[in-house]
Order: C-alpha cells, then structure tokens, then sequence
C-alpha cells in the first residue's frame, strides 16, 4: 500500500494512525518532493474515477493566483489541470491511499478514514 501525504496535515497523521492501529504495511510519500508526475497523477484520478478539479484544494493561495475558480472542468482543459496539480503539488487533496491491488481512496472524509483497516487486512 503506498499513501500520498503532507506531513502538515492532520487528515494524513489521521489516516497513518489508523494504518498503524491496523497493523498495516504502507509505503509513505512524501507527495510535495518528489512531485508527482502528470502521468501519475493522471493514473491516480483513473483509479479513483475523478478528474483534477475534484482533488484541486482550491482556497489554496496558489490556486488563487492561478484563478482556478475560473478554469472550464471539461475534458479539453485535463492537461491543464493536471499540469497545475504536478506543479503546485500543495493544490491535491490528500491522503491518496493505494492499496496493492490498486484501489485508491481519497482519504478526506470520516468513512474513509474508518475504512482504513480494512483495506491493510489480508
């Protein structure tokens, strides 16, 4: 299991608190160096089922000075976007939690975060 996290964040120390109460054996990354690549973001949000504004956390300044609040979400501005979250790695939202068999979860809200365990058993 691999998990994207920003140490500064709480839903990250969260979700590696719950792995370690289940006993899980994750891979942590760093997320905001090394920056993900725009394929791997892409292969990501594929796993997922969302697009990049989904996961853009836009009250970020940068995203702000960006206007991202004003960039079309359609298929023809993907690249763009996804160009913006390799850059600015800040703007995803996280956790990101891929278990081995390749389900990932965005691991923002309360039922996620409960789930955990279950995807650390086997």
């Amino acid at each position: 299991m691999e998990i994207w996290i920003n140490p500064e964040c709480s839903k990250c120390a969260s979700a590696l608190e719950q792995l370690d109460v289940a006993g899980g054996d994750y891979t942590v990354r760093h997320y905001l160096e090394p920056r993900p690549t725009t394929t791997e973001l892409a292969a990501a949000l594929d796993r997922l089922g969302l697009e990049p504004w989904d996961i853009a956390r836009t009250a970020e300044a940068v995203a702000g000075e960006l206007g991202l609040e004003q960039w079309n979400r359609t298929p023809a501005e993907r690249d763009r976007w996804l160009e913006a979250l390799a850059a600015h790695p800040i703007l995803i939202q996280r956790p990101i939690i891929t278990a081995d068999d390749g389900r990932t979860v965005l691991g923002r809200s309360a039922a996620v975060q409960r789930t955990l365990g279950q995807h650390t058993r086997g």
